[in-house]
């Protein structure tokens, strides 16, 4: 193997091992679950690559020659001339260096608006201080719900101890299929709200009298968390968003749970107007 190839392969395995440790630090992003999410992370973490060693080359550069070229070891100001080819190459380099940043970073936005043939739609509406949620395509159509937060008032007001997810948990999860398509409308009531979910890559404002819309398939069945990510009044830090990914087979089971409980609530709707 030639020493190039070892010095390749010894970059590509360092890349990898920080990776590794990065995902499971909580300073960095978290785990992703979805293939945008998973195309956001590596992103990431290759543009902090780049930007480390641009860093450490100007400011290594500029170090070195103040401190071997300052005054007092005899040195004299240098009288730099006019040149062409170094204006070329200062200016060729960094776009050189944009483009390749730039290029996997487009792609990647192009996918993120590729909303097209879900399997699933849900319509989440923004309101001060909590999501209302509406399945309008797939298995679960006409399923709605309200989403609001679950941590004790006693947690906030420092009456209790804080829960493992204090201020990230809700009454109603939104619940969907592992490895479904899955197309988020988004919108707002009121003000301006946003609804994001960093393990999956999503983060879409919801504007009021707008339509937006992103999607996300879900790789691993478990919980992800977020939080709405646009400052919309003194409640904006209690209406978190808690997506819940199961089984084809359990979801199908929630989704008959849901149906009977709305249509026993039909039931009670109608009997109370009867009654009245």
């Amino acid at each position: 193997m030639s020493s190039k190839s070892i010095v390749t392969l010894a970059g590509v395995s360092a890349l990898a091992l920080y990776s590794s440790m990065a995902v499971g630090s909580k300073y960095n992003l978290p785990e992703p679950q979805s293939v945008i999410a998973k195309d956001i992370y590596d992103q990431h973490i290759v543009l902090m690559w780049i930007c480390l060693v641009i860093f450490i080359g100007v400011f290594g550069v500029m170090f070195y020659s103040v401190l071997k070229h300052r005054k007092s070891l005899g040195y004299k100001a240098a009288n730099f001339h006019h040149s062409t080819s170094v204006e070329i190459a200062w200016t060729v380099i960094p776009c050189l260096i944009l483009v390749a940043m730039a290029w996997p970073a487009t792609k990647t936005v192009i996918a993120m608006k590729d909303t097209s043939e879900p399997e699933i739609t849900i319509k989440a509406t923004g309101y001060q201080w909590m999501w209302g949620y509406d399945y309008l395509q797939g298995d679960g159509e006409g399923i709605s719900f309200y989403s609001k937060l679950s941590t004790p008032r006693a947690q906030i007001e420092n009456k209790e101890a804080k829960g493992e997810n204090y201020l990230l948990e809700v009454d109603n999860n939104v619940v969907v299929p592992v490895g479904k398509k899955v197309r988020m409308i988004i919108t707002a009531n009121d003000v301006i709200h946003a609804w994001w979910v960093p393990a999956l890559g999503i983060k879409q404002d919801a504007i009021p009298g707008f339509i937006r819309d992103t999607w996300f398939t879900a790789d691993t069945p478990g919980i992800y968390r977020g939080q709405c990510a646009e400052l919309c009044g003194k409640d904006h830090g209690y209406m978190p968003i808690v997506v819940e990914v199961l089984s084809d087979e359990d979801y199908a089971q929630w989704v008959s749970n849901q149906m009977e409980k709305s249509a026993a609530a039909s039931e009670s709707a109608i009997v109370d107007v009867d009654e009245g």
